[in-house]
């Protein structure tokens, strides 16, 4: 029996691990998160308002499958080392609390792996964006579908893409007064991105003014062409300055005007998690000014006996991973394309990479962004790295540059900073950092004395 590995838990490894069992396989899924579900799913038992859970019917069959196909499921399991042989894939993983003692170590032997691994939040920062009260528009979300917690009483969420419109919802709901929603992109950008062939977006345009609705139900301002681009405050938050943003994302001149808040969400996209796909040597497709892993047809990538799904093969949003998952899983157990069960996921994969073109048309980053920056403004949070220090060594070669400022070597390792630091280096003329701050030998943090107990893994064939 074919065993197939898959590397996260949210719709795309659900749907992964429903299409290798739908094809035979033996299937062990591995989510880093307390429990399943991803940055999509997320949710607490104990929360009964389902407003806040969009799309549970299908998260809860998923699970279903799961359990009636005896998958074998790890949760809050860190794979920190992932090789590929003749032989297979080999996965390390530690099994535990992030920051508990005692992990378990485990090693995972399969014929194949799915790479569901998704993306995390994109926000670029802005001078004042490291004051308490400040948070990715995901964060927000998260706390608001999985706590039930508002990230504060009056709260501005700012940055790029329909993801602005379910976080806005989700804040109003558990009791947030969200006083606006700002759209970086310009209205005729949008209309390029969304309007020409409106019967692609069939399966989405009410979804859309669904959320539409809410926000008027809720009277929340909606602003396109517009951007946080300073939080005010001493202790924390207490307001930011909007202005107005060209074509190119650049703040023009006299539309500045100051907003009062306690909190502010930001979110300008996000960003594919492709640590295990190039530790495993999978080529990266650099296409429609991103990074992400290339696929075939089966959702195969370069590498024999790996398959990538989701979000890591670009950003379209659940519906695309749910499709995708579906056919990297079946593909990855052996199945043929041609199986008459792959014909929905395949048609909702058609339809959805359509969508994630003219979601970068309509919100892909301008580069103009760059210009609400000042000299002072911290870009690696972590190293607290200023856009000054960065530009003073843009000329030298991207290691020596992360090595002199320290920019993308702290705690998150440059998840949360690299995107912004390539941009400014670019800016400033110097070499592009391409995959520098993708490339981890250490795919998640594992402690000295872990690595010391190896030996004693437990093995998963």
């Amino acid at each position: 029996m074919t065993h197939v590995a898959i590397l996260g838990g949210g719709p795309a490894g659900l749907a992964a691990a429903q299409g290798a069992l739908a094809a035979g396989a033996r299937v062990s899924l591995l989510d880093e998160g307390d429990r399943l579900g991803g940055q999509f799913w997320r949710h607490h038992e104990r929360l009964t308002d389902r407003r806040l859970q969009h799309g549970w019917h299908r998260f809860e069959r998923l699970r279903r499958a799961l359990a009636d196909g005896d998958a074998e499921v790890h949760v809050r399991a860190s794979a920190w080392s992932a090789e590929a042989s003749a032989d297979g894939v080999h996965l390390r993983v530690v099994v535990g609390e992030a920051d508990g003692d005692g992990r378990t170590p485990i090693d995972v032997h399969a014929d194949a792996v799915v790479l569901a691994t998704g993306a995390h939040d994109l926000a670029l920062p802005v001078p004042g964006w490291t004051l308490p009260g400040v948070t990715t528009a995901g964060a927000a979300q998260a706390l608001a579908k999985r706590d039930g917690v508002a990230v504060g009483r009056r709260t501005v969420v700012s940055g790029a893409g329909p993801f602005l419109l379910p976080v806005a919802h989700s804040l109003a709901l558990v009791g947030s007064r969200v006083v606006g929603v700002h759209e970086a992109s310009r209205t005729p950008a949008l209309a390029r991105g969304w309007l020409p062939r409106p019967w692609e977006l069939a399966g989405k345009a009410g979804e859309f003014a669904g959320y539409l609705g809410a926000l008027a139900r809720h009277r929340i301002p909606y602003r396109t062409g517009s951007a946080v681009v300073r939080v005010l405050g001493e202790e924390r938050v207490e307001g930011v300055v909007i202005a107005g943003l060209d074509a190119e994302w650049r703040p023009i001149p006299g539309t500045e005007h100051e907003v009062a808040c306690d909190a502010v969400a930001l979110g300008h996209g996000f960003t594919p998690r492709l640590e295990a796909a190039l530790a495993l040597g999978c080529a990266i497709d650099r296409d429609h000014g991103g990074r992400f892993v290339a696929v075939d047809d089966a959702q195969r990538t370069s590498v024999a006996g790996v398959f990538a799904a989701g979000e890591i093969t670009g950003i379209g949003g659940a519906d695309a991973a749910l499709a995708e998952g579906a056919v990297a899983g079946f593909a990855a157990a052996g199945g043929a394309l041609d199986d008459p069960r792959l014909g929905g996921p395949l048609a909702a994969r058609r339809r959805m990479r359509a969508f994630a073109l003219r979601l970068d048309r309509a919100h892909g980053i301008r580069p103009g962004w760059t210009a609400w920056l000042d000299d002072a403004t911290i870009v690696c949070r972590c190293e607290a790295v200023t856009r000054r220090a960065i530009v003073e060594r843009a000329d030298v070669p991207s290691r020596a540059m992360r090595l002199a400022t320290r920019a993308g070597l702290g705690p998150c390792q440059g998840r949360t900073c690299g995107r912004a630091v390539e941009a400014i280096v670019a800016e400033a003329g110097g070499p592009a950092a391409s995959a520098g701050f993708d490339r981890r030998p250490v795919l998640a943090p594992v402690r000295i004395g872990e690595l010391a107990t190896l030996a004693d893994a437990e093995r998963y064939s």
